[in-house]
């Protein structure tokens, strides 16, 4: 039976509702053979060796995990617990899969097996062989900024800011055995769904409210949770969750992307509380942007919002480090702040070329499977 559309009253309400700035994260990952280093669709199996372990969860391939987080106050307490999850996770499964975090793997088939369930067996029904091929993982981060209206003017306001963190997140160059020349082909993957990529506008909560009751009557939408776009408000947890972040193959370059959006977040917030009007950008300009980053990730240009002027993403990434840098220190995250200062230079993408350089793209996979439960960047 599928949740009722909630009213414009439920999600003011939700949204009013929790602690502001704690964060939670969740880490979608995918379990390797041990022997081949190919995708294992024994997500099933290595689920049941966590014996009940609620950090852990199916996905919709059966060759996925997913890490989940509860909300925590800062982004340090968020990295400890998903370093232990990473590494009970990796012992838990050790002789039946190995785990890594890659945003998608380096040369499996574009197609695999998918999990069994009502959820699951709805979505292989409505998208075909397009589920099949969502063979993706993602770093999905909420952040609880409180207060229904403050909540949709940071939505509304964040949107400008995906592509800058597309761009520094940025790991997916390798598809099907070869070099893609994009830094992330991810996006292109999920693309094949629908409603993925730059979120609408959302112009109030009574204008989402009528989104989601059209989408539940035209059964496109049937609950909230498949709203997918790379940045949801979510009513469940009243929180902004950001999903468009690649999935990082160290812990240190998923603490480094969680601090960047939780001081944006907060920066965006304080803005609004000051009176400060924020930017709402046509959706079309914003994905143009997204292009950019994926084709180039920090090695290319994007686009200011305003007057479309092309300025070097690195040159745009430091400009916004530095306008949240008083925000990440007082949210006790600017260590992980200084280590994004490295992914700008250095992304997940350049350094998934540099393995392949050195050890071919097959080799990629066996660096991923050592960088999984290593604290240090790399």
């Amino acid at each position: 039976m599928e949740t009722p559309s909630p009213i414009a009253d439920e999600l003011r309400a939700a949204f009013d509702a929790p602690r502001p700035m704690t964060i939670g994260l969740e880490e979608e990952l995918f379990l390797l053979d041990p022997e081949t280093l190919d995708l294992a669709p024994r997500a099933a199996e290595a689920l049941a060796a966590t014996n009940g372990d609620p950090r852990f969860k199916l996905e919709l391939p059966a060759a996925q995990l997913e890490i989940t987080l509860p909300p925590l106050a800062t982004v340090p307490e968020a990295l400890g617990q998903l370093r232990q999850a990473r590494r009970d996770l990796a012992e838990a499964t050790t002789g039946l899969v190995a785990p890594v975090a890659v945003a998608v793997h380096p040369y499996a088939a574009a197609e695999g097996e998918l999990n069994r369930g009502p959820r699951y067996n709805r979505t292989a029904r409505a998208h075909g062989v397009v589920a099949r091929r969502q063979l993706v993982c993602a770093l999905q981060v909420h952040v609880a900024v409180a207060g229904a209206d403050r909540t949709l003017a940071v939505y509304n306001a964040l949107r400008s800011h995906l592509p800058e963190i597309a761009a520094l997140a940025a790991a997916a160059p390798f598809h099907e055995g070869r070099d893609t020349g994009l830094a992330s082909i991810r996006p292109l993957v999920a693309g094949q769904l629908p409603r993925q990529g730059m979120p609408p506008l959302i112009a109030s909560w009574e204008a989402w409210a009528d989104d989601l009751r059209w989408g539940a009557a035209s059964g496109t939408v049937p609950e909230p949770r498949v709203w997918w776009w790379e940045l949801r408000p979510h009513p469940t947890f009243g929180t902004l969750e950001v999903r468009v972040p690649d999935v990082q193959p160290t812990t240190a370059g998923a603490g480094a992307i969680a601090a960047v959006i939780h001081a944006l977040i907060a920066h965006l917030a304080a803005r609004y509380d000051d009176g400060e009007p924020l930017p709402a950008v046509p959706t079309w300009r914003l994905a143009e942007n997204r292009w950019l980053a994926c084709r180039h990730g920090v090695e290319g240009d994007l686009a200011d919002p305003d007057t479309g002027q092309r300025v070097a993403t690195r040159a745009r990434l430091h400009a916004l480090l530095d306008a949240i840098e008083e925000d990440a220190a007082r949210l006790g995250c600017g260590a992980q702040l200084v280590h994004a200062r490295r992914l700008v230079e250095r992304n997940g993408a350049m350094a998934l070329r540099e393995v392949a350089r050195e050890r071919g793209v097959e080799g990629v996979a066996a660096w991923l499977v050592e960088r999984f439960t290593a604290d240090r960047g790399g």
